[in-house]
């Protein structure tokens, strides 16, 4: 029998990340590794579960992702939003709870570009006046 598993992908910032959520014990797998050994801060994991505990399916899936582009917190934010995306999947009815909890929203801000003439998009050089 084929095993069901339910995708989503979520963006954030640089990154994005393809999930796909197995039934099972609640072990999170990032890019092969065990998710405490991939992120080094525990505030980042608990960011990302949020759409397990507003849906009330903690521990009930095993979360497998594959995540590229920017940095620790862009890679969580996207594995967060790609959880979510797979939760609807799962049950259409989860819409309402994860919409409230701003789940299904992709976070819009990315890096400034940098200006000509400035050092960085809107540090400049400093004044002098002779």
């Amino acid at each position: 029998m084929a095993q069901v598993s339910y995708s989503g992908t979520g963006r954030r910032k640089n990154s994005v990340a393809r999930v796909r959520l197995v039934p099972g014990t609640g072990k999170i797998t990032m890019n092969g590794k065990d998710v405490h050994d991939y992120l080094p801060y525990e505030h980042l994991i608990l960011d990302m579960t949020q759409p397990f505990g507003m849906t009330e399916t903690t521990g009930q899936y095993d979360v497998l992702v594959n995540v590229n582009g920017g940095g620790y917190t862009g890679q969580a934010g996207a594995t967060r939003h790609g959880i979510a995306r797979a939760l609807l999947t799962v049950d259409p009815d989860f819409r309402g709870a994860l919409k409230r909890g701003g789940m299904l929203t992709r976070d819009p801000r990315m890096k400034e570009r940098k200006k000509p003439g400035l050092k960085k998009a809107r540090k400049a050089s400093q004044f002098s006046k002779r």
